[in-house]
């Protein structure tokens, strides 16, 4: 039953990961109509009322221009701010997206996440609805969703992508090596293709799983041994809190007292959202401070 229980966790920070996750290229759908093919040049009108499927989408949006959001997810994310709380909630955690929900709310764009909300994506396309899709694995890939999502309701994305410039103004002169844990059976850690490995990477953060490649549910995290951690031997150790436990059992397992990180109390620990799942721009902001804290202790 662990077991089992270990892989729908693992299972949930794959979709979450993926939910959170580089911007494809805005995709439409309405017919093009007779005006549409005009050879005449027309001014492009940018989207007034946008559903957003995923908190990170959401948070943006509400960024650029709060006037045009009026949908979002269920995501104690959101929840903590007061104004987005108040917007049409149009899902609730594993919950599909009610389809009635978002039609009533008359949207002329809907944002979804890549490999999560494809079917109901389609259903809107096939309405006529124009979607987006979305897939953040690394801080690149952050900033050309701002600016896609920027492009589609004509607003201004530089004062943002400013403010994430800011966030990996610390980096590390004297990196040491850092192995980051997110899972106890398998032990999941993320190499240089996940946005936890590319976020240790924008602060110049050895990551020792960084190169390793391996058959993981999750892309981007490779699955480890308790040797292969004894090999790695991390000087940093990151532990990811995902509410399962997950921290505690690694500190039973054999290898955790014979590790440097551990003898020399370099062990942090993080929260899922920010660090694994982006989630939005306050829990990358967080993630982001506590890895500059890590730079400035270990340099």
């Amino acid at each position: 039953m662990r077991s089992l229980r270990n892989w729908v966790i693992i299972t949930l920070i794959a979709i979450f990961t993926v939910a959170c996750n580089p911007a494809s290229p805005p995709q439409s759908v309405a017919p093009t109509t007779p005006a549409q093919s005009s050879t005449a040049e027309v001014k492009p009108v940018g989207a007034s009322k946008v559903v957003a499927l995923t908190s990170l989408s959401a948070d943006i949006i509400y960024r650029l221009d709060k006037n045009k959001l009026v949908g979002i997810p269920g995501s104690r994310l959101l929840r903590e701010n007061a104004e987005i709380s108040k917007i049409t909630q149009v899902s609730e955690g594993q919950t599909p997206p009610n389809l009635e929900k978002i039609i009533a709310l008359k949207p002329d764009l809907v944002i979804g996440a890549t490999g999560f909300h494809d079917q109901i994506l389609e259903k809107l396309k096939g309405l006529g609805i124009k979607t987006m899709t979305s897939s953040i694995t690394s801080w690149q890939s952050l900033e050309e969703l701002t600016k896609a999502i920027a492009t589609e309701i004509q607003a201004d994305p530089t004062a943002l992508i400013q403010s994430y410039q800011s966030l990996i103004s610390t980096k590390a002169t004297n990196p040491k090596s850092t192995l980051v844990l997110v899972s106890s059976q398998p032990i999941l850690a993320p190499n240089k293709n996940s946005w936890a490995g590319d976020l240790l990477t924008q602060f110049q953060i050895n990551n020792a799983a960084a190169e390793l490649q391996g058959q993981s549910p999750m892309r981007g995290y490779i699955t480890l041994s308790a040797e292969k951690v004894l090999e790695a031997n991390p000087q940093v150790l990151i532990l990811v809190d995902v509410g399962d436990g997950t921290i505690n059992k690694l500190k039973e397992t054999p290898f955790w007292n014979k590790l440097d990180a551990v003898t020399s109390d370099r062990v942090y620990t993080f929260d899922y959202f920010g660090l694994v799942n982006p989630g939005s721009i306050d829990a990358i902001a967080k993630a982001c401070t506590k890895l500059q804290e890590i730079v400035k202790v270990n340099a």
